[in-house]
């Protein structure tokens, strides 16, 4: 039990918790302190003394929005954050209380009313940015992925369509976020026309397909890479057993590229993580990046604080990310180092 207990947690990402487990199962107990100093304790210690570091150095600095705020002050901010969202919240619920109650009471004069459902168009929270981001992120890498594999397993499978599209693939892959925008806003402005019952904004359409656009080359790349680096056994297997070009990438080539597919998803999808930030900036979608550059704008004394608040989130979800394609990496690299 604890061994599968320990494969799950190295599968995870969680490492921290397999000392713990060693422990419980009885092996040596002073080994796997000091295993666990190592994992835990050494990143504690570090994470600590870069908060003393900024706590002393960061009121010395003044800036156009003041002295920047220390971990206190922003840890402050990040609670008033928390705060604005629940009462928020709590206005969405009251809203929609007193909205039943009228309509009960409107049936209950007139059982033949036409009852109307308003929405609430409170101010969106924080949560809500947080939210809006991820979306849009998930958006453009789902896009992504399914240009990139498509056009990935080609460039493995044909010389003629690697030598063709790698040209392209070196020109466009450095291509800033940036550089992309202005076109995607144009092209995005000329084609699709918001109505009021339109599924996306144009803001929305806008930052997906920049992450889309920055972030399927390392998912193309590693899936050509994977393909082409097939056991040439295999290969020859399929040819002798005449298996048509469907069955062969359904049965051999999928499952052996699998690994390096993965590896590329996880690239792409730390890439767009980046690339929104910046796309959410100017293309003024309701996320963290509007978020950060409205705060700028402001300019009040707690904008500073906020800003900070909102790195540190964009941070910690991006870890998050890529824990998470780390542990499908894994669970399909078969025991495989890439």
């Amino acid at each position: 039990m604890y061994k599968q207990l320990i494969k799950f947690f190295n599968i995870t990402g969680l490492t921290w918790f397999v000392p713990l487990v060693r422990i419980a199962a009885g092996e040596n107990p002073a080994l796997q302190i000091r295993q666990l100093f190592l994992i835990m304790g050494v990143p504690i210690i570090a994470f600590a003394l870069f908060l003393g570091l900024w706590n002393v150095s960061a009121s010395r600095v003044t800036t156009s929005l003041g002295a920047i705020p220390g971990p206190v002050a922003v840890w402050q901010e990040a609670s008033g954050l928390v705060a604005e969202h629940v009462s928020e919240r709590a206005k969405q619920t009251a809203f929609y209380q007193r909205q039943q109650q009228r309509n009960q009471q409107t049936l209950a004069e007139n059982p033949a009313a036409e009852i109307k459902i308003r929405p609430y168009n409170g101010q969106a929270t924080y949560f809500d940015k947080i939210f809006t981001s991820l979306y849009t992120v998930f958006a453009g890498f789902i896009i992504a992925t399914l240009i990139a594999v498509p056009l990935g397993l080609l460039c493995g499978m044909s010389p003629v369509v690697n030598t063709a599209i790698n040209p392209l693939i070196q020109i466009f892959k450095p291509v800033s976020p940036l550089a992309w925008l202005p076109i995607v806003t144009l092209v995005v402005s000329a084609v699709y026309v918001t109505t009021p019952e339109s599924w996306f904004e144009k803001s929305f359409i806008t930052s997906a397909i920049t992450v889309t656009l920055c972030s399927l080359w390392p998912t193309l790349i590693n899936t050509a890479i994977g393909v082409s680096s097939i056991d040439k056994d295999l290969v020859n297997v399929a040819k002798v057993l005449r298996l048509n070009w469907t069955t062969q990438i359904r049965k051999i080539i999928l499952p052996s590229a699998l690994p390096f597919i993965f590896t590329g998803m996880r690239l792409s999808l730390g890439v767009g993580w980046m690339v929104l930030i910046a796309a959410e900036m100017l293309a003024q979608n309701p996320g963290l990046g509007k978020f950060i550059w409205d705060e700028f704008q402001n300019g009040s004394s707690n904008s500073l604080g906020r800003i900070i608040v909102a790195v540190f989130t964009i941070g910690i979800i991006g870890f998050i990310l890529d824990r998470i394609m780390q542990s499908f990496q894994k669970v399909f690299s078969f025991g495989r180092e890439l």
